[in-house]
């Protein structure tokens, strides 16, 4: 192999720009050529190809977003958008990818290594952190520290005021986010995707507070959660207790961005490295996970098949520190 591309792909997250970093100057040293392909799957469709040098990535580490861009493709999901993206990559004589991006980035990669035998290897990237075969994901650590810091100063208005404040937090589908920095944040309720949400018992722990004048409350709530985000859950608490002073904030897209943190950093690196040795050593269609602070290689097939469990038993324990 002499010739390879990087794309980053779906949702961005911090660390992205230092496992790209990684990548590019990983396989210089190992004299490959290396070429960005902008804005994922659709710019590989539209030929949005170019030549990276080591000067291509200084100074980028501590940036977040990615530099290479990213979107998602509808196009890419239909055969005639891969036999575009495949042409596009002919032309410029690509032999093998490296992706960073989340389960979706890596089924469109099965799919199309499937048909065209281009070799993959996957880094994980998503602050949601819930890819199966990993026990970290590129910007987790830095999403989940930017919601503690967000969510610390609404405690500072809220012992102020003596308000209730609802904080919504990003997690469609997974909870990790709001688990850990509610969790960190000292949360008195905690309300995931994973776990059906007893709303009687949120009732009834309110009730239990005001009778013990704790009048200052924080809830932190998944996006993705079945009550709704966090107009919805102030909502239905001004429904049961109409008299108490409840506020709601989305902390919404400033998760993504900001400086990553040393952790994301370091692990980009890591990952990065360690996909240019996979793929000049032969391998293809795994992801570059983290198991017990060890870099292992997870199949694409099982990377894909399921979301990363959220450890429930922490939930309890949240529960029982909040009281």
């Amino acid at each position: 192999m002499k010739r390879i591309a990087l794309l980053t792909s779906g949702g961005d997250a911090p660390g992205m720009n230092a496992a790209i970093r990684a990548v590019v100057r990983t396989a210089l040293y190992h004299n490959l050529e290396v070429y960005g392909i902008r804005r994922g799957y659709q710019g590989m469709i539209e030929g949005d190809i170019f030549r990276m040098e080591t000067t291509s990535v200084s100074n980028i580490m501590q940036r977040g977003g990615t530099i290479l861009k990213t979107a998602r493709s509808k196009e890419f999901m239909t055969p005639e958008g891969r036999k575009k993206a495949y042409q596009q990559l002919q032309k410029n004589g690509i032999e093998g990818l490296i992706l960073i991006g989340g389960d979706g980035t890596f089924k469109g990669a099965n799919v199309f290594f499937k048909e065209y035998s281009l070799p993959a290897i996957g880094i994980p990237g998503t602050i949601d952190n819930d890819i199966a075969g990993t026990d970290y994901t590129l910007g987790f650590d830095t999403a989940v520290n930017t919601a503690v810091e967000a969510i610390d100063k609404i405690r500072d208005t809220a012992e102020a005021h003596d308000r209730m404040f609802v904080v919504e937090v990003m997690g469609r589908d997974a909870g990790y986010i709001a688990l850990n920095s509610g969790i960190a944040c000292g949360a008195e309720d905690i309300l995931v995707p994973e776990e059906i949400t007893n709303f009687i018992n949120i009732m009834k722990r309110i009730s239990s507070d005001k009778r013990r004048k704790k009048l200052v409350n924080i809830i932190v709530v998944a996006e993705g959660d079945e009550l709704g985000g966090a107009a919805a859950v102030k909502a239905k608490i001004l429904e049961a207790f109409p008299e108490i002073d409840v506020r709601a904030t989305i902390l919404g897209h400033i998760q993504r961005g900001g400086s990553p943190s040393y952790f994301d950093r370091v692990q980009a690196s890591r990952m990065g490295y360690e996909a240019v040795n996979a793929i000049m050593a032969g391998e293809t269609q795994v992801m570059i996970g983290l198991k017990n602070q060890e870099i292992i290689h997870t199949p694409f097939e099982k990377a894909i098949k399921e979301h990363a469990p959220l450890n429930l038993k922490m939930m309890e324990m949240a529960r029982i520190l909040a009281s």
